[in-house]
């Protein structure tokens, strides 16, 4: 059967015969991120395979979504999920291929066939539990649990769709920092707290999801996903035609506090000590509903009375935030923040943030350079904050946000800010036609360079290191812009450089065959190779300490981060600390013995290498950010909505956010500019064009 047309978002003229060596035989389905194909291995073997669609396969930030889900899926693969056979997310319409599980989806199951028979409730319910368990085992929360996302085999149901989000799957966007997830089948904590989402939110989705199986509906149920959300956060479920004995159980499930929800395993035990009771055929009954009175003026529908137990009171304090998130949730407005819950303080008219108090730092925000959308890169020095666009450098006074200077530069790109060289700004622009070095009191240069097609450059000390097409590195002095040395590093074939704050060396690492890093640390004055090692794994340094250099070890077989290395070239001695679990596009931070790791799905790991084992962990839920930045006190990362996230470091625990700054260039940027911290002040930036500064002593009052 040929290939069908696709009916689902970004219709194509025709869709691919093939993914990879796979013909694509029919269309299963069609949906917000790509089309289901029916399609046979060599040997004969059916499988279900996605191809994204073409006009999302362009989009950076969602090839990254994709390699996300195929990373999940790959790690629960398993007796309870679709196990997946192959992938490509790096060809032209990525691609992932999973055996095919004949049967029909819980949805298109209760359309078909109505509401499903109290014994075969509790086979589900079971079956369910143990998928969540094996899933929360490798340190993957589904997110998205629902009626659609459940095959119904002969052995049991399968949890399927690891993809965390749908562009265009309903009213309510899923993109990054904001929504995650289905409305109907969501968790309080998505809408009121979606940074600390964990498993138990998928427990909630059991729950509803149980409760669609058994009545045809959710337990939340409006046509509007707003209303739904309001609903989800403070009304209680409407279990009309649920099984009576099954009932107390869903009503676990369903509560609004996480830790009050019970474990896939409790579950279990639960369901076998009374599995015979699960067979009777009692429903509870229409439970009549009292309105009650909104502050707006509008009615609201008030939830049936949960059987067997009175509704928790809410305090005085609970139900001003709770009335302040209905008005957001009626408004539209983006659910993703405490922030909109906890009261932060907008910005006033002329772009600068009230002032907190006397004893605290100003906080302020500006946009310097309206001409040049997207985050700036920026960083600290002689008193200035230094930052960088393409096609202009400026500096802001840190106190208030003012622009000092502006210079325009070569409009080529940068993945690392501008910083002060050699006393001088520098921009460090690549691809540029020159080199030019700024005065950091006026921005006017002070020597430009012509240079030759080089492919990276890198600022260590007074140095600026360039590495040339054919491996030949160039010196350059930062205070004169003379050549410094200029010749080949024994081993590396094309050396690109990192350099830490405080450290004297630059170093450089290559793997070709991901089996063993070579490692060189060079001296950028003069060029000398200080020390050389060969490493087990493909290893990329992040940071050092005490006379160590540490590094991410990113696995051969998936490209996922999975230990934390640290190396001591005094001593020649490594040490290995294993993730409990691999992190894709794992970013790093280094402070004293401890590696914050943070992966591309949010999961923020404290891992400390004396210590030889994970030291916290932390679900943020913002799917792309900066790497993060530590300050003894706090981790801080940037998120793709223009956010700034604290941690705290000795616990993990969320302390502070800043309200959504978003910008259309933060949608699709590669890469996100990390936060500066400096004088008792954080300082990020957004996709918006915004520069910003916060008082890094308490987050809490962001």
């Amino acid at each position: 059967m040929a290939p069908q047309g696709n009916t689902g978002a970004g219709a194509e003229a025709e869709l691919p015969e093939y993914a990879g060596h796979y013909r694509l035989e029919s269309c299963l389905g069609s949906g917000g991120m790509g089309v289901v194909h029916l399609a046979r291995s060599t040997s004969g073997m059916k499988l279900a395979v996605k191809v994204v669609h073409a006009e999302f396969a362009k989009d950076p930030e969602f090839r990254g979504r994709f390699r996300q889900e195929v990373a999940a899926a790959r790690r629960v693969s398993g007796a309870f999920t679709a196990p997946v056979v192959d992938a490509d997310p790096e060809a032209e319409r990525p691609w992932m291929a999973t055996l095919f599980i004949p049967g029909p989806t819980l949805s298109d199951e209760v359309k078909r066939n109505g509401p499903m028979p109290a014994a075969q409730l509790r086979r589900l319910m079971a079956g369910l539990a143990e998928a969540l368990r094996d899933i929360h085992r490798v340190g993957v929360v589904h997110r998205d649990l629902k009626p659609s996302n459940v095959l119904l085999a002969d052995d049991g149901p399968k949890v399927i769709d690891f993809g965390i989000s749908r562009p265009k799957d309903s009213e309510l966007r899923t993109e990054t920092g904001k929504l995650i997830g289905t409305p109907p089948f969501m968790a309080p904590e998505q809408f009121r707290r979606p940074r600390e989402v964990g498993p138990a939110a998928d427990i909630f989705a059991l729950g509803s999801v149980l409760v669609h199986a058994a009545t045809g509906r959710g337990p939340f149920d409006s046509d509007s996903p707003y209303v739904v959300a309001y609903q989800v956060v403070h009304d209680e479920p409407d279990l009309t035609g649920v099984p009576a004995n099954l009932a107390p159980l869903l009503l676990r499930c369903l509560a609004k506090e996480p830790e009050d929800r019970p474990t896939p395993d409790e579950l279990m035990r639960e369901l076998r000590s009374v599995a015979a009771s699960y067979d009777t055929q009692a429903f509870i009954p229409a439970q009549r509903t009292i309105p009650t009175q909104r502050t707006d003026g509008v009615p609201k529908p008030a939830g049936p009375r949960e059987p067997q137990r009175r509704p928790r009171r809410r305090s005085g304090r609970k139900a001003i935030l709770t009335a302040a998130a209905a008005l957001v949730l009626v408004a539209g407005a983006a659910l993703a923040s405490v922030q909109l819950l906890g009261g932060s303080s907008p910005a006033s008219e002329d772009g600068h943030s009230p002032t907190a108090s006397a004893a605290r730092p100003r906080a302020w925000s500006v946009k310097p350079v309206s001409k040049h959308p997207g985050a700036p890169q920026c960083s600290y020095g002689t008193r200035q904050l230094i930052c960088a666009r393409p096609g202009v450098v400026f500096a802001l006074d840190p106190s208030d946000g003012t622009v000092l200077w502006r210079h325009a530069v070569a409009k080529g790109f940068s993945t690392v800010p501008p910083v002060l060289a050699g006393g001088l700004v520098q921009p460090q622009t690549q691809q540029g036609p020159r080199l030019e070095a700024l005065d950091p009191a006026s921005g006017k240069a002070r020597w430009q360079r012509g240079t030759s097609a080089y492919t990276g450059i890198r600022a260590a000390g007074g140095i600026l290191l360039l590495t040339h097409a054919d491996g030949t590195v160039t010196a350059v002095d930062a205070a004169s812009g003379k050549t410094s040395w200029s010749h080949r590093i024994p081993g590396q074939a094309k050396p690109y450089f990192v350099s830490f704050t405080g450290d004297p060396l630059a170093y450089t690492a290559e793997s070709p065959d991901g089996s063993k890093t070579r490692v060189t640390a060079v001296d950028p004055a003069s060029g000398t190779v200080r020390w050389t090692a060969r490493l087990a794994g493909n290893l990329s340094p992040v940071g050092v300490h005490d006379g160590s250099l540490f590094f991410l070890s990113v696995s051969k077989a998936y490209g996922d981060t999975d230990a934390v290395v640290r190396y001591d070239p005094a001593s020649r001695t490594t040490r290995r600390v294993a993730l409990p679990v691999a992190r894709s596009n794992a970013q790093a931070t280094v402070r004293g013995d401890v590696v914050y790791v943070l992966g591309t799905d949010g999961s923020l790991d404290a891992i400390g290498v004396d210590a030889r084992k994970r030291l916290w962990h932390l679900e943020t839920s913002v799917s792309r950010s900066s790497a993060p930045v530590a300050d003894g006190g706090h981790v801080y990362l940037s998120t793709g909505d223009g956010r700034l996230l604290a941690v705290d470091a000795a616990n993990g625990r969320l302390v502070g956010q800043t309200p959504a700054r978003p910008g259309a260039e933060s949608q699709v940027a590669s890469s996100l500019p990390g936060p500066v911290v400096a004088d008792g002040r954080v300082y990020a930036t957004a996709g918006d064009g915004t520069v910003f500064s916060v008082d890094a002593r308490d987050p809490g009052a962001w």
